[in-house]
């Protein structure tokens, strides 16, 4: 026996659909302000006025970093213009996840047969390492880094 579908049901139909939606939408929304960590500089505009003559000073001492991550241990390899490796001075990190601020670490490096090594125990998926290091003269190097650790 079949029931004849009325104005009543498919406006029940509309509106359970477009609630499941608007509730969806605003947990999302409540997610999204709570996780946000906030800003990345202060004031934008004074950042932008260094912006240029950092990138130059950095780009001139050559270096290349890749890191790795395995068996909990984060690994950055700086080398220089001749594929040497690099000592740094105040090297400091802070490890995260890219969308929330509640994971983050802040590793503690050693020198280790030319790489710089952490003790971290990363969870599978997508983060981000905010990676400052200073080269011996004073010029700043600083990078943001996607790491993607595998379950």
């Amino acid at each position: 026996m079949k029931r004849e579908l009325t104005g009543r049901k498919v406006f029940l139909i509309t509106a359970a659909a477009f609630g499941v939606i608007i509730a969806v939408n605003v947990v999302m929304a409540v997610q999204a302000v709570r996780t946000f960590p906030g800003l990345e500089v202060k004031n934008s505009y004074v950042a932008s006025q260094t912006f240029d003559a950092e990138r130059k000073a950095q780009e001139a001492l050559g270096w290349t970093l890749t890191e790795s991550y395995g068996a909990g241990e984060l690994r950055l390899a700086f080398r220089d213009a001749d594929g040497l490796p690099v000592r740094v001075e105040g090297l400091s990190a802070t490890v995260g996840r890219t969308t929330e601020s509640a994971n983050d670490i802040t590793p503690e490096f050693r020198w280790v047969n030319g790489d710089y090594v952490a003790e971290a125990d990363l969870a599978p998926g997508k983060w981000m390492i905010l990676l400052e290091a200073f080269a011996r003269d004073g010029t700043r190097f600083h990078q943001r880094i996607d790491l993607f650790v595998r379950g």
